[in-house]
C-alpha cells in the first residue's frame, strides 16, 4: 500500500513540474507579444520572468548541473546554425571576424577584468573570471530586436562571424580561468596553452566535420533513412562530442562546421535551413528560461551586485567594448557609422550566463556575487542596447534591408 502510495507522490511531482513548464512556457510566448507592444527586446522579458518564476520554486528550480547540459546543448544548435547563416559571406570578412573574436574578446575580457578588479574590488581570479563571462556577444539578439529588418553587407557578417568566434573563445578563456581560480598549480602559461589546444583541435574537427556534412548532403535519400534535417543534426551533435573528447572547442567546431557546410556550390535545402532555424529559435528560448530558472533574484543584493552590474554595463557599453574593438576596425573598410554601430552591437545573450553557471559549478571564488552582475549586465545590455539598435542603425546611416519570408 505504501510503495503504491510513493508511486502516485512521484506521479503528482512530475505532474506539478509539467504543470510549471507548461505555465512558463505560456508566459513565455505572451512575453513575446508584450515586447512586440513595448518595443523592447522580448528576451529580457523571458530572462527576468523565469528568474522570478524560479526565485519562488526554491528548492524545485532545476539543478545547475541539469541547466549547464541543456544550455550547452542548445548553444550547440544556435552556433550551428549561425555558421551556415554565415557561410560564404565569412570569406569577405574572414580578418575583421577573427581579430575581432580573438584579439578583440582578450582585450574586453582584459578591460573587464581590470575594471572589476580595480574599480570594485572584486578578487583577481574572480574578476578574470568575470571577464571571460563577459566579452562573449550575441548575435541571435542583435537580429531579433531588428524587428522585420536585417542587416546588409559586411556588417552583417561581421556581427555574425565575431559573435561566433568570440562565444568558443570566451567559454575556453573561462574554463581556462576556472582552473586557475581553483587550483594552486595553474599559470598563464597553462592556459595560454590549453586555449590553444582548445582553438586548434576545435578547428580541425571542425573543418572535417564542415566535409563530412557535405558528403551526407550530397549523397540522395532514401527512403528508409531519417530525413536529411535529423541526419544533419546527428552528425552535428557528433562533431560537438568528439571535439570534447579530443580536448577542443566543440563550440568553435560546429560553427566551423556549420559555415564549411554552406560554403558549397549545392548549398543546404530549404528544409535543412528552415528546420536548424527554427531549432536555434527554440533553443534560445530554452537558454534563456533555463538560465533565468537558475537564478534567485535575491543573489543580486550580494555584494552591492545590482550596483556593479548596473556600472560595469554602462562602462562596457560606452567605453570598454568601443576601446577594444574600434581599433581593431581601422583597417577595415567600413563607413565610420559602420564602425560605430558595430562598437554599439556588442549586446550580451544567454552565452554570458552559461559561463557565470559554469564558473559557480567550477567553485570559482566569489561566485554567486559574479553570477548576479553578470545576470544584471546581460538584462541591461538587452534592454538598454537592443532598444535602442534599430534608432542607431538609421541614424548612422547602417543599410538595412526588409528580412525574407521564410
Amino acid at each position: 500500500m505504501s510503495t503504491r502510495r510513493e508511486r502516485m507522490h512521484t506521479l503528482e511531482q512530475f505532474g506539478a513540474q509539467v504543470l510549471i513548464w507548461g505555465v512558463v512556457g505560456f508566459a513565455v510566448l505572451l512575453s513575446q507579444r508584450i515586447a512586440r507592444i513595448l518595443r523592447i527586446p522580448a528576451a529580457v522579458l523571458v530572462l527576468v520572468l523565469a528568474a522570478a518564476v524560479g526565485t519562488v520554486l526554491g528548492a524545485h528550480r532545476p539543478h545547475l548541473a541539469l541547466v549547464v547540459d541543456v544550455v550547452t546543448v542548445a548553444l550547440v544548435v544556435i552556433l550551428f546554425d549561425g555558421g551556415m547563416h554565415l557561410g560564404r559571406r565569412f570569406r569577405s570578412a574572414a580578418g575583421p571576424i577573427v581579430s575581432l573574436g580573438t584579439l578583440g574578446t582578450f582585450l574586453t575580457a582584459a578591460f573587464i577584468a581590470l575594471a572589476a578588479h580595480f574599480l570594485f574590488g572584486i578578487g583577481t581570479s574572480t574578476a578574470l573570471a568575470l571577464g571571460a563571462a563577459l566579452a562573449p556577444t550575441d548575435p541571435a539578439v542583435v537580429f531579433s530586436v531588428l524587428a522585420h529588418r536585417e542587416l546588409t553587407g559586411k556588417t552583417s557578417a561581421i556581427l555574425e562571424g565575431e559573435s561566433g568566434v568570440n562565444d568558443p573563445a570566451g567559454i575556453a578563456l573561462l574554463l581556462g580561468f576556472a582552473a586557475f581560480a581553483t587550483s594552486s598549480h595553474g599559470s598563464a602559461g597553462q592556459i595560454a596553452a590549453t586555449f590553444a589546444v582548445q582553438m586548434c583541435v576545435g578547428a580541425v574537427v571542425g573543418m572535417l566535420g564542415g566535409w563530412l556534412l557535405r558528403v551526407v548532403h550530397a549523397r540522395p535519400t532514401p527512403t528508409t533513412v531519417a530525413p536529411e534535417p535529423l541526419r544533419i543534426l546527428a552528425v552535428v551533435l557528433t562533431i560537438y562530442g568528439l571535439a570534447v573528447v579530443l580536448h577542443g572547442s566543440g563550440f568553435l567546431a560546429v560553427l566551423l562546421a556549420g559555415i564549411v557546410f554552406a560554403d558549397e556550390p549545392e548549398r543546404p535545402g530549404r528544409a535543412v535551413r528552415q528546420f536548424h532555424g527554427t531549432l536555434a529559435h527554440l533553443g534560445e528560448i530554452v537558454a534563456f528560461v533555463m538560465l533565468g530558472l537558475s537564478f534567485r533574484l535575491s543573489d543580486l543584493t550580494a555584494g552591492h551586485a545590482w550596483l556593479i552590474g548596473l556600472m560595469l554595463t554602462a562602462l562596457l557599453i560606452f567605453v570598454l567594448r568601443p576601446l577594444a574593438v574600434l581599433p581593431l576596425l581601422i583597417p577595415v573598410r567600413l563607413t565610420r557609422g559602420e564602425r560605430i554601430f558595430i562598437g554599439w552591437a556588442g549586446l550580451k545573450g544567454a552565452v554570458p550566463i552559461l559561463l557565470g553557471a559554469l564558473a559557480v559549478h567550477a567553485g570559482v571564488p566569489d561566485s554567486t556575487r559574479l553570477y548576479a552582475v553578470v545576470f544584471v549586465v546581460v538584462a541591461l545590455s538587452v534592454c538598454v542596447q537592443g532598444a535602442t539598435l534599430s534608432t542607431v542603425a538609421e541614424r548612422l546611416g547602417v543599410a538595412t534591408r526588409p528580412a525574407p519570408a521564410d
